[in-house]
């Protein structure tokens, strides 16, 4: 792993997640930008998932001699370098041709996971092949339509034969977010393209020229072709398998598919949380879906101490969270209210659309550098110090 170097970059190159996502803005033609950057209806939740960070502050304590260097932790049986991974996030692949292929690479390099959507643009043995560790695997409970055939059995299958080492699943959605930005610029379901967007999406070349070449806009997992039809096929397709009735029976079949840790993705509430333990799993994932789901929702960081107090803490059980995590000092608060990890899902994204593999891998190294510089002018050596004692809610 490359040193942590408390240095200033040139103006030039991007030096916070903020930039990357101005340099992603700029690279993107706006329908996949809307896709990208938006939220559910009027973005209360996904405004909140940021915001919410504010209010906490952080104690700071000097002359402790400390560096705050003591990052490490473990998912699962997997042993991280920083308490940051990747989150799941669908069809990356139209914001760079790469997708989670390169992604999970930059993760590597870094020291940390992956966690592979369901929906990617690459399948799962595409990923495996082009990694050298054990990524972790995200699965939306789909069943199709009609024949009442459940694909978890199909895809958990594929996933552990791949080698990856956790599983995800995803609980938040029954019915797809409303997304209104997303509809109007036409990444509606299916997506729609008009002679402006055609021409918005011509103005962006190096995209565009990728997007023809290499066609990686389709979830693979479903549909085993590339291109704007498959594309189209495979949104269709995912929403004809979601399933509102999906219930806590479900997740206790799944749980018997799968003999590694499982994480439930997707809990707010603490009485959720301890369901969702009690039937088998390893641990949960705070998250309101980067605010893409229910709009009103708790952000990510309120909801996390209530479900902390409930099943992590004196129990044992993990709780990760993902949303809204732009800085460092995000992560920090987070594992100060009890966090085990935290996920990121936007900042990687704008990481990947600026510079591919290597702007992940940037993204990655800039947390890596923050949270590192917090815990130090905290006082802290590392991660493992922290408590709630070290956060303090503004009035």
């Amino acid at each position: 792993m490359s040193a942590i170097k408390f240095s200033m970059s040139s103006q030039s190159s991007p030096i916070t997640v903020a930039d990357y996502r101005e340099r992603a803005r700029r690279a993107l033609p706006g329908m996949i930008w809307a896709y990208v950057d938006g939220g559910a209806e009027d973005h209360v939740t996904m405004r909140a998932n940021v915001d919410d960070f504010d209010k906490w502050s952080l104690r700071s304590r000097v002359l402790t001699g400390n560096d705050g260097r003591g990052l490490a932790i473990k998912v699962g049986n997997t042993a991280l370098d920083l308490p940051v991974f990747l989150s799941p996030t669908g069809m990356t692949g139209l914001v760079h041709w790469t997708g989670e292929r390169a992604a999970a690479r930059a993760a590597e390099r870094v020291g940390t996971r992956a966690v592979i959507s369901t929906a990617s643009s690459y399948t799962v043995e595409e990923i495996a092949d082009a990694t050298s560790e054990d990524h972790f695997f995200q699965l939306y409970p789909w069943t199709n339509a009609g024949t009442g055939e459940s694909l978890a059995k199909k895809f958990v299958d594929r996933a552990a034969a791949a080698g990856y080492s956790a599983l995800f699943v995803t609980v938040d959605v029954p019915v797809p977010g409303n997304r209104e930005g997303e509809r109007k610029r036409g990444m509606g379901i299916p997506p729609t393209l008009s002679p402006s967007r055609m021409l918005d999406a011509a103005r962006k070349p190096q995209w565009a020229y990728n997007f023809l070449k290499h066609q990686r806009i389709s979830s693979r997992m479903l549909v085993d072709e590339r291109g704007a039809a498959a594309a189209v096929r495979s949104a269709k397709k995912q929403v004809s398998l979601l399933r509102p009735e999906l219930c806590w029976s479900d997740l206790e079949k799944i749980r018997d598919l799968w003999d590694g840790p499982m994480y439930v993705k997707g809990i707010l509430d603490p009485d959720d949380a301890a369901t969702a333990v009690r039937l088998g799993a390893d641990g949960i994932v705070v998250s309101n879906h980067g605010g893409r789901q229910l709009d009103g929702a708790l952000s990510s960081i309120e909801a996390l101490p209530a479900v902390v107090d409930r099943v992590g803490g004196a129990n044992g059980v993990p709780v990760y969270l993902d949303g809204g995590i732009r800085r460092g000092s995000d992560v920090v608060k987070a594992l100060a209210l009890g966090a085990s990890a935290v996920g990121i899902g936007r900042p990687y994204v704008y990481g990947l659309a600026a510079g591919g593999e290597d702007g992940v891998a940037h993204v990655l190294e800039i947390f890596r550098e923050e949270i590192s510089r917090t815990l130090t002018l905290m006082g802290l050596s590392g991660i493992a110090e922290l408590d709630r004692s070290h956060v303090l809610r503004r009035t």
